[in-house]
């Protein structure tokens, strides 16, 4: 069976996107396995797959996905009006609006993800180096939120999951 059978348009979509930009599911994967190993005896790099692909499979993050891109790829190519286009491309610290844009990720499966998304967003760990490496002449100024934001999402997953075994198991 084709792996891609139950995925809508818009996820395959989103998915090339985050492909032709230089992201993996197992980069996200890493990055959840780096907030939550501590957590979790024995997690497993196919947990931590598992949950970055449900959190892919939300239409939120897809469009988010799917704007954050579009925008940084106009700002790669100068296409934005100014004052907007220097604000994007600089990745001015005061602008936030991609951090509002990772926000709508984070929110998919609750509060927990904000301190997952604050702690990964500070921390800059695998993949998230070298989205913020200005030196690349790429723009990554929504990308490297919304990375951050789908790993935070998918360790907030993983933690409700756990949480609810844990209860269950009296």
């Amino acid at each position: 069976m084709d792996n891609n059978t139950n995925k809508t348009k818009l996820e395959l979509k989103a998915r090339e996107w985050l492909s032709e930009r230089g992201v993996t599911i197992k980069d996200i994967a890493d990055l959840v396995h780096y907030l939550q190993a501590k957590y979790h005896d024995n997690l497993s790099m196919e947990d931590c797959q598992y949950n970055v692909e449900r959190v892919l499979g939300k239409r939120e993050v897809q469009n988010a996905i799917l704007t954050g891109i579009q925008l940084d790829r106009l700002a790669e190519k100068k296409e934005l009006d100014e004052p907007l286009q220097r604000t994007i491309e600089i990745d001015e610290s005061l602008y936030g609006i991609d951090e509002i844009v990772a926000f709508s990720i984070v929110n998919v499966y609750g509060s927990i993800g904000f301190t997952n998304y604050g702690f990964i967003d500070k921390q800059k760990p695998g993949i998230l180096e070298h989205l913020n490496d200005k030196s690349t002449g790429e723009c990554h100024t929504f990308l490297d939120d919304i990375v951050g934001a789908i790993a935070a999402a998918a360790s907030s997953r993983l933690a409700h999951a756990t949480a609810d075994d844990e209860i269950f198991d009296d």
